[in-house]
């Protein structure tokens, strides 16, 4: 799940993304928001099992994923998907 929280100097808004993954290890979140390096964004796990962190970027729309202990993963509670090349799908987020 991404949330859109806050704009910042006009020319980014903050997103939050959060992914529930009680039993995992390590979470990281990658997308074309950073070449799809998913050691630039890991995720830090709060009490309840979920995972989160919060991004700065500028508008336009991104594709993400997340990848848990090694394994990429779709978002479950995004609003919207992109077909990839691999058969799989990205999750969206478009940030105004």
């Amino acid at each position: 799940m991404v949330r859109v929280l806050t704009r910042e100097r006009r020319t980014k808004q903050s997103a939050l993304f959060v992914l529930e993954a009680p039993f995992a290890k390590s979470v990281s979140v990658a997308g074309s928001f950073n070449k799809w390096n998913p050691k630039e964004h890991p995720m830090r796990k709060g009490r309840n099992g979920t995972w989160s962190t919060q991004l700065s970027l500028t508008p336009g729309t991104y594709e993400y994923k997340f990848v848990v202990d090694g394994s990429w993963q779709e978002d479950p509670q995004a609003e919207a998907y992109a077909q990839n090349p691999y058969g799989t799908r990205n999750a969206l987020i478009t940030v105004q």
